[in-house]
């Protein structure tokens, strides 16, 4: 063989073997992801492994991405569980799963992926927050042993002379030694986690050892005192498949009579816009944490996951999103190629088919305790103080995003937060074109003026701008005449600087402010 022709074939492998690592990395940490937010949804527990299956198999190989890994996320937990009560199960509510992944492919081609660039970055974090505030009081009851669902709806709003709050000091009435000890012990893993984990051990992803760390707390409280551990009820469930029929028989299907139901149809509209934006939201992100820094095709990222959600409200799974935590953990396991997504898919598949009776130990505040720290991470005390700390026009949106969720549900929340948000632009300053290019054609260096006042609505006409630069172009954003230039339109330009050096283009930024540093949930 000749040397030109081994150097690919020695590529090819040494990118196999990269990807092939990662997707074990990536695998320990989907697996309890993909229970612990089937159980948030109020829904089967194999739904959230068939959607994390579909999501690394399907998606992962039609997708554009490189590292992007897709599959149930946490953003969607409370469209999930509301929808299910709602429309009066789970079968009605997979028609508007594939109700969704055709809308979504729909928005593909109608090449609508440009949209999150419009959603003001505060609008968003109240969206994550809210979401974290959901977690956090729907897991309470799995942490401490109390399995009934104390809260009936999303919303805080009265329901049966009751309210989210005062229906959860039923949890005292009901406590389960174990599963306190399990969350306890849960807890302080995920956070001592990073400092304590070395050797082999740092290999092992944090939520995985709270798992094992659950299973192993029951297994010895069965053995020293039988009747504390926990039963069965408190522990997954997934069905134990003997052979193929059986696995095509327990797979639930859509309830077609229920196709022109408007409540069936208002809940795949939701489910469609809000699982485009948390992908497209994530996409972004996996691209900035790209070691390459290559740039991924929204739109066709929105027609692979709108095919996934198709396929995965056939066959009974959750609704998928790329999801940024699991990105994340592919990139810092070493991925390279789609191909770390696609072969998590298949463990996952070979975990539910060979390895139910061992899935099925896992207690359930074991998984609880997981989704409210990430709960947690979402809704956090210093992001809170960071919107604070950017005056009324990021911390009021913010504020009006949380409330209205909690207080009605996601869509309309994100619909009043970006209201509020428009009133504040509206209200301080007319809509912009955001720059203009003030050097002469044919110049050695591209002089890019931005206006008076750059609002996030001109952030993607200056992301177009800045991605169609070619390699070798000298480039100048010059920000000496702004008097106000909006966050977003702030962070992408100073995000742009690696993906400038990475392509060859001389980018300079004059007199635009520095980023004011934040923190970003996880899903």
């Amino acid at each position: 063989m000749s040397s030109s022709t081994a150097a690919p074939v020695a590529a090819r492998t040494s990118t196999w073997s990269a990807d092939a690592a990662a997707s074990v990395v990536v695998f320990l940490v989907a697996l309890p992801l993909c229970l612990g937010l089937a159980l948030a949804s109020g829904a089967p527990l194999i739904s959230g492994i068939i959607a994390g299956i579909i999501g690394g198999l399907l998606v992962g190989a039609l997708s554009g991405s490189n590292l992007m890994v897709s599959g149930p996320a946490a953003g969607l937990t409370a469209i999930v569980l509301a929808a299910i009560t709602d429309l009066g199960g789970f079968t009605p509510f997979l028609t508007a799963v594939v109700l969704s992944g055709i809308l979504q492919i729909g928005f593909g081609m109608l090449k609508a992926g440009v949209v999150a660039s419009y959603v003001p970055s505060s609008v968003i974090r109240g969206m994550l927050s809210a979401i974290g505030l959901i977690l956090i009081l729907k897991q309470l009851p799995y942490a401490v042993g109390y399995d009934a669902d104390v809260m009936r709806d999303v919303a805080f709003r009265q329901a049966n002379d009751q309210n989210a709050f005062s229906a959860l000091a039923h949890l005292f009435s009901a406590l389960e030694p174990v599963a306190i000890l399990c969350s306890a012990v849960g807890l302080a893993l995920l956070v001592l986690w990073p400092r304590i984990a070395r050797g082999p051990l740092a290999a092992v992803p944090g939520a995985l050892a709270v798992v094992l760390a659950g299973v192993a707390i029951n297994a010895l409280a069965g053995f020293w005192t039988p009747e504390r551990a926990l039963g069965v009820s408190h522990l997954v469930g997934l069905p134990l498949l003997r052979s193929a029929a059986e696995a095509v028989a327990a797979l639930a299907t859509p309830d077609w009579s229920r196709l022109t139901d408007p409540a069936v149809l208002r809940v795949a509209v939701t489910l469609a816009m809000v699982a485009s934006l948390e992908t497209l939201l994530s996409l972004e992100a996996t691209d900035r944490l790209d070691p390459a820094k290559r740039l991924s095709p929204p739109n066709r990222e929105l027609v692979a996951q709108g095919i996934g959600n198709t396929l995965s409200g056939l066959v009974g799974g959750l609704p998928i999103t790329g999801v940024i935590v699991r990105s994340a953990a592919n990139i810092s396991a070493g991925g390279r190629t789609r191909k770390s997504a696609i072969l998590h898919g298949a463990l996952l598949l070979v975990a539910v088919a060979w390895l139910p009776g061992l899935l099925n130990r896992i207690p359930l505040a074991a998984l609880a305790v997981i989704l409210i720290f990430t709960g947690l991470k979402l809704a956090s005390v210093k992001l809170v103080r960071s919107q604070w700390s950017q005056g009324t026009e990021s911390f009021v949106p913010f504020a009006a995003t949380v409330a209205a969720i909690l207080l009605t549900d996601l869509l309309i929340g994100i619909g009043v937060g970006l209201v509020v948000a428009a009133g504040f632009i509206l209200r301080a300053r007319p809509l912009t074109p955001g720059y203009r290019i003030v050097s002469p054609n044919g110049a050695v260096l591209v002089q890019c003026m931005l206006d008076d006042q750059v609002t996030f609505c001109s952030k993607a006409r200056i992301l177009k701008l800045l991605n169609g630069l070619a390699a070798g172009t000298r480039i100048e954003i010059n920000g000496t005449r702004s008097r106000r230039i909006d966050r977003d339109v702030i962070e992408m330009l100073h995000e742009f600087t690696g993906t400038a050096a990475d392509r060859g283009i001389d980018y300079r930024l004059v007199s635009i402010p520095a980023p004011v540093g934040d923190s970003a949930g996880a899903h």
